[in-house]
């Protein structure tokens, strides 16, 4: 006999012996020997349900799961605390700002269906670090989501760190949904640098060179992200501000962009980005001024 064959038998006679010994075993235990991992509902859940899933299906997800995170970087799970308040600022300055402008049907048809928080910054080797990233239209994820303590009192870092993040990946997959018009990338065309934008000279004198932030000179589709982020995160006189920093040169560059940007949200998605601007504008007020309770979970 053979290998192969010897091999065969042995593993039908284990099989059938085991099938002698369960033959003679009339006490079966009715436990099911197969488990499966038990999630307890927590108050915050239910939240989630009635504040996210019900209204935009969108899947508000804080506990931390390896297969949702980006293995290129360390990360730690979002605190139980922090995760809540979280959802309530994107609930309140986010979608519920694009509802009031574009109405819930956008925010419903083309806000991404999974957010997905950790706790601490994604780090790269070049000494920046990652705020948040949306992948494919579904999905974004927010990182520092434990650091929110330390910025829900000032409407700029709520800004910096969280909100604008939110309107920047936002705007990517509306991108990734309608192109926007080529005649964008093509105003300040050989001033994209790629990885080379948080370098000397490209982190500084951003403005008079045509771009709104240091990033935007990454590509034109981050330029054009940065710009609509951008606008509706910060006021009029804000940016007044920065186009007389620009200079004449810049602020017309600048402008330019801005232009097509507007364009493209309205004809494609009825959205007025100077409208929208007021809401977020308000809500960020409301937020920093402690006017929204950020803990609430009643239904």
């Amino acid at each position: 006999m053979n290998r192969k064959n010897l091999l065969a038998c042995l593993l039908c006679g284990s099989v059938a012996a085991a099938l002698v010994s369960c033959s003679g075993d009339d006490d079966l235990s009715p436990v099911s020997v197969v488990t499966t991992d038990q999630v307890d509902y927590t108050e915050f859940d239910l939240w989630l349900q009635r504040n996210y899933v019900l209204p935009y299906n969108i899947v508000f997800k804080y506990r931390y799961e390896d297969n949702e995170s980006d293995m290129d970087y360390y990360t730690i799970p979002a605190r139980y605390d922090a995760s809540v308040k979280l959802a309530h600022i994107v609930k309140y300055v986010c979608l519920e700002a694009y509802d009031e402008v574009g109405g819930i049907t956008f925010t419903r048809s083309f806000f991404p269906k999974l957010i997905f928080t950790i706790g601490e910054w994604e780090y790269k080797n070049n000494g920046t670090y990652i705020l948040g990233t949306a992948e494919g239209g579904r999905k974004i994820t927010l990182s520092g989501a434990n650091y929110i303590d330390q910025y829900v009192g000032s409407a700029e870092n709520l800004n910096h760190y969280y909100l604008k993040t939110v309107h920047h990946e936002f705007t990517h997959i509306l991108n990734q949904t309608k192109v926007y018009s080529a005649d964008f990338k093509l105003i300040t065309g050989s001033g994209y640098v790629a990885d080379k934008w948080s370098e000397s000279p490209y982190d500084a004198d951003n403005l008079s060179r045509g771009f709104i932030t240091a990033y935007a000179q990454h590509s034109h589709e981050e330029d054009f992200a940065e710009m609509l982020s951008c606008f509706v995160c910060n006021s009029e006189a804000q940016w007044d501000e920065w186009m007389q920093q620009a200079g004449p040169a810049g602020s017309r560059l600048i402008t330019a962009k801005l232009d097509i940007v507007a364009d493209y949200m309205l004809t494609t998605f009825g959205i007025d980005i100077y409208l929208l601007r007021s809401a977020i504008q308000r809500r960020q007020r409301d937020l920093a001024a402690g006017r929204i309770s950020l803990t609430d979970l009643s239904l």
